[in-house]
């Protein structure tokens, strides 16, 4: 059988179509968060901030131990004279050790201070991985919002280009004139544009879930979670007793302020005495080789030990001025930490609200499209036989497009909502665990 061009490229078209059904790979949001957590570019430097921080986290670096250094040396020297020339070389060697045995508890205070900060670092990259999850949950659901309203501008978009085509048959028959026409035509121009603008919105908030998860921008998924609203059931002071339990931000609070203590500790050590211990053995060979009488050999060893006792008596008042401005800083941190939880406490309570209105909006807005959804196939029968103008089966698609536009919203904006309550009280992990 022969195929004509026209065919030939319409078969062609569907080959490539179904090429680039089959290249796309499925994605659940389970999978997406688990792509971010794995490649997310923050995710990855917050990891290597950790690991320095437990790397640091060591009793050698707080000052525990001591250092030991080993040297060894050889000197050469020609001896020119008018007696005897000679030649001396010098083999050295030594080991010294020098150690901090007490400096008023500083070393402890600044393992505890390793310790607070590799806490410190831990809370950072959970706040990042709590951060990322939110951030990919609300990026997947945007992608099918935007989906889901490019669907329904199909749809009416499709309605209009049936009603113009309609027209334009009908004006060949003398039934409709060209106001008619004109009319059918501008309400599907109307709504391929707002398309054609719906789809650049949704391959933009696709590049957008690909960057967090730190795939390729060109890469496409065929998004397998429903986009679905699951409604649940909070009491406020159970959240409460979360947020002060969990909440990342202000758990990293509480550290902070620990560090604060463990400065005033530092200041006060600086009042103590500090008792060092330095010893250390050398030994060297010492070979002297004359012209006339030959070589001879001399070697020697020393050993020493010493202990320093030091007391700063007056540094200018320094570390007067040190202890109280620590002091102060403490009292500074309480306050920050009292400030913090009245926050959030305020914040959970006004999102709480807004959680609340969200999950009754989402049936007023399920309501209010089923209405609108109706009336569009009423209308659509009118208009069909003649009940109706164009201008009120055009006001009726317009309400519809409305109402599915406030449904798809109501369900974003609820998802969004609860994921935030979730991310502030601090079981947003375990909940897409």
């Amino acid at each position: 059988m022969k195929l004509d061009m026209k065919t030939l490229i319409i078969l062609l078209l569907f080959i490539f179509a179904g090429f680039s059904l089959q290249a796309q790979e499925n994605l659940s949001l389970a999978g997406a968060i688990e792509r971010a957590l794995e490649n997310n570019y923050n995710i990855e430097v917050a990891r290597n901030d950790q690991l320095v921080s437990e790397i640091r986290n060591n009793w050698g670096t707080a000052g525990r131990y001591p250092y030991i250094s080993l040297s060894a040396g050889n000197d050469n020297s020609f001896n020119l004279n008018e007696n005897e020339n000679f030649v001396t070389n010098r083999f050295s060697a030594g080991a010294n050790l020098n150690w901090t045995l007490f400096d008023g508890y500083s070393v402890r205070i600044s393992k505890q201070r390793f310790e607070e900060l590799e806490q410190m670092s831990k809370q950072n990259t959970a706040i990042m991985v709590e951060g990322t999850i939110q951030s990919v949950v609300l990026a997947y659901y945007a992608v099918l919002l935007d989906k889901e309203t490019l669907d329904v501008f199909s749809d009416v978009m499709t309605l209009s280009e049936d009603r113009f085509r309609r027209a334009e048959q009908r004006q060949e028959i003398g039934t409709y004139v060209t106001y008619d026409v004109l009319q059918a035509q501008n309400a599907y121009l109307s709504d391929r544009s707002s398309y054609l603008l719906q789809e650049v919105a949704y391959k933009n908030a696709l590049r957008d879930l690909n960057y967090l998860m730190a795939e390729d921008e060109t890469a496409r998924w065929e998004l397998t979670t429903d986009f679905e609203a699951e409604p649940v059931e909070y009491s406020l002071e159970t959240l409460k007793a979360q947020l002060f339990e969990n909440n990342k931000v202000l758990q990293n609070q509480y550290v902070n302020q620990r560090l604060l203590e463990n400065a005033v500790a530092s200041a006060k050590s600086s009042f103590s005495p500090a008792l060092d211990f330095r010893g250390g053995i050398t030994g060297s060979s010492t070979r002297t080789d004359f012209a006339e009488r030959g070589e001879n050999w001399s070697n020697a060893a020393n050993f020493y030990g010493n202990f320093t006792l030091s007391f700063n008596l007056f540094s200018g008042g320094n570390r007067k001025r040190a202890l109280q401005i620590a002091q102060i800083d403490e009292e500074t941190g309480l306050i920050e930490i009292e400030d913090m939880e009245h926050d959030l406490s305020n914040r959970l309570a006004n999102l709480y609200e807004f959680y609340q209105v969200r999950m009754e909006l989402l049936d007023v807005a399920k309501e209010n499209l089923d209405a609108a959804r109706l009336n569009l196939q009423i209308s659509q029968e009118k208009f069909d036989s003649g009940a109706i103008n164009s201008f009120n089966f055009r006001d009726v698609q317009l309400i519809y497009i409305s109402a599915a536009r406030r449904e798809l919203e109501a369900i974003y904006n609820f998802i969004d909502t609860h994921t935030a309550l979730l991310r502030m009280t601090g079981t947003i992990v375990q909940e897409f665990e």
